[in-house]
């Protein structure tokens, strides 16, 4: 007599619990795991060794800001680990700028005629503590108290999309799509917008990938907010790493007395 494997009503039930398993997971993220995906994006980008490596990041280019006429100004933003930032727009050669030291931000608008420091919306203070990282919110996740979860697949511009949704340590969620073949992001969620008493959403798209040294890194970032027909594009021209960024540059601006010349701009290093 032939000895066979007797299945019981209990194991029939575990495999046909864990095959739906498998057959779900495929189906929702083609396969691979919201960890399995954003290991491959880390590494399209460069690779933690190489993201960990940088501690300066300052970018410069145009950015588009709208109005009735398409109007491009130059502008320059720095970003230093922990959680720095500055961001400077050359308006009419006068230089507005915002600066966010870790904790605090405050913001200078000359054109506007407000030559003085305004502190950061509890809002704007939120939001900047939310984006100050240089490498972005994926690049040591776990580490930053942050964790992720498959949400299927899309299309976002002709490409195939894992969707995924970040939860931030302080329960703060976005979506981030990430291309199926270049694992390199397509799409990230913004913060809403209020507009005429509303909420829009924003999406910001990430194109045109470039290498800077060790690094991918986008040179087009373009900013779409949910029934506004105008979109909003920043075009990245250089690119300078671990370039010199004293903390002083992110404390609150000390501006000159009335009638004194402004502080000359930040100045990226030429390839």
């Amino acid at each position: 007599m032939k000895r066979g494997i007797r299945m019981t009503a209990g194991t029939t039930l575990a495999l046909t619990a864990i095959a739906t398993s498998q057959v779900a997971m495929a189906a929702g993220g083609g396969g691979m795991s919201a960890s399995q995906v954003v290991e491959r994006n880390v590494a399209a980008r460069g690779g933690l060794q190489a993201w960990r490596a940088v501690t300066t990041m300052t970018m410069s280019g145009q950015i588009d800001v709208g109005g009735t006429k398409p109007v491009k100004l130059p502008f320059v933003m720095t970003m230093k680990r922990p959680h720095k930032s500055r961001f400077e727009l050359n308006f009419d050669n006068q230089i507005a700028y915002q600066v966010y030291d870790g904790a605090q931000g405050w913001k200078v608008r000359p054109f506007l005629g407000r030559n003085v420091a305004e502190p950061y919306t509890a809002a704007e203070a939120k939001s900047a503590a939310e984006t100050a990282d240089l490498d972005g919110p994926l690049i040591d996740y776990a580490a930053k108290g942050s964790q992720i979860a498959m949400q299927g697949m899309e299309t976002i511009e002709g490409h195939r999309a894992y969707k995924i949704l970040l939860t931030t340590k302080d329960q703060r969620q976005r979506h981030v799509w990430i291309d199926a073949s270049s694992f390199l992001e397509l799409k990230v969620e913004g913060d809403p917008r209020r507009l005429d008493g509303r909420l829009h959403n924003v999406a910001v798209y990430y194109r045109d990938y470039r290498r800077e040294g060790a690094l991918t890194v986008p040179h087009v970032l373009e900013t779409q907010v949910t029934g506004v027909k105008q979109k909003h594009q920043m075009t990245i021209q250089r690119v300078a790493v671990n370039q010199p960024a004293d903390d002083t540059l992110f404390a609150k601006p000390q501006l000159p007395a009335q009638g004194q010349p402004a502080p000359a701009p930040a100045k990226v290093a030429a390839k």
